[in-house]
């Protein structure tokens, strides 16, 4: 089918240009777009400086952008929106990415906390806060994750992206996400490899999992996919993703790339990443990798908020659709 056609607006975010704040010195990760009367409040992740032994933490913040002109900045966090996880928490290191939505007067966030390990780098599982000031701020429901390992997905439990399709026998509620299959020892160090998956809710706390990867490989036996975002729209869902090699990731050739699948149920995706239409640029901040997609829509025109070189290191860009999905 006809590939989508994206125009890059350019950046309207970019970390290393703000002063005043020291736990954002770099990245603005998983860009995820919440509708206010008057504004586009996009939640991202970042880091401060790394510490003494080389180390970071993550926290998660937001900017708010005019929805006349997403590349206009029109406030941000003064501090992080949630605060690390205590001693031995499942987020003591990190809390990223965030997804956001509202349910019964309040704002429900869902995000991946991190923590450190000593064969592997780290490992994650998700989390839920609530917001009661628009969501400038929230605060965990308690100190241990909603989602985490288990039997049949022993590792990385992250990227959590909340949804509301009405599906029968899909709850009021889908969460996609991520889950480990394997970590992969690449010039001796470890690198995990994930896949898409899902899970559904009646309440939004308690989850069913679906137990099976969404989306085929297709590069590689050990592809490793994230960033699921899915929206319904001409009678089908629609799933915009990223996907890169097991190895050699972290440079252009077999960087993150953004691909595309689409399904009438939720459970059965068909994949065809050429109809994704957005790729590196020739040159700049996107000339590497493209990934983390998240399609947003504002007065009938579509948009896709990405990252670009070193998985967002010096920000997120936006484009936008021309014509229909």
């Amino acid at each position: 089918m006809t590939p989508y056609r994206w125009t890059k607006l350019g950046r309207p975010f970019v970390p290393q240009e703000i002063q005043g704040r020291p736990w954002l010195r770099s990245f603005a990760q998983a860009p995820h777009v919440l509708h206010l009367p008057d504004r586009l409040r996009v939640y991202f992740s970042c880091r401060p400086e790394p510490d003494t032994r080389g180390q970071f933490v993550s926290y998660s913040a937001w900017v708010d952008l005019d929805r006349r002109d997403p590349l206009r900045v029109i406030d941000m966090a003064e501090q992080p929106i949630l605060s690390l996880g205590g001693l031995g928490c499942f987020d003591e290191f990190g809390t990223y990415p965030v997804s956001v939505i509202p349910q019964g007067g309040v704002l429900r966030a869902y995000y991946a906390g991190w923590t450190r390990c000593e064969s592997v780098p780290f490992d994650t599982a998700i989390g839920t806060a609530v917001s009661r000031d628009g969501g400038r701020t929230f605060q965990r429901e308690g100190d241990g994750p909603l989602l985490a390992a288990s039997l049949n997905e022993p590792y990385v439990i992250s990227g959590p992206k909340i949804r509301r399709f009405n599906v029968p026998g899909m709850g009021q509620y889908q969460l996609f996400y991520i889950a480990g299959r394997t970590w992969k020892r690449v010039d001796g160090k470890p690198e995990p490899v994930y896949r898409i998956r899902m899970a559904t809710s009646d309440d939004g706390l308690h989850w069913q999992r679906l137990d099976r990867d969404l989306i085929e490989s297709r590069i590689e036996p050990d592809e490793a996919q994230a960033s699921p975002d899915v929206f319904e729209s001409g009678g089908r869902f629609h799933m915009f993703f990223c996907y890169r090699y097991s190895a050699g990731f972290r440079g252009k050739e077999k960087g993150y790339r953004i691909g595309y699948a689409s399904s009438t149920d939720l459970v059965t995706w068909t994949r065809d990443d050429a109809r994704a239409g957005l790729d590196v640029s020739t040159e700049g901040w996107d000339s590497e990798m493209v990934a983390y997609p998240h399609v947003f829509e504002v007065d009938g025109v579509t948009y896709l908020a990405y990252l670009g070189n070193g998985v967002g290191r010096e920000g997120f860009g936006i484009a936008r659709l021309e014509g229909a999905l």
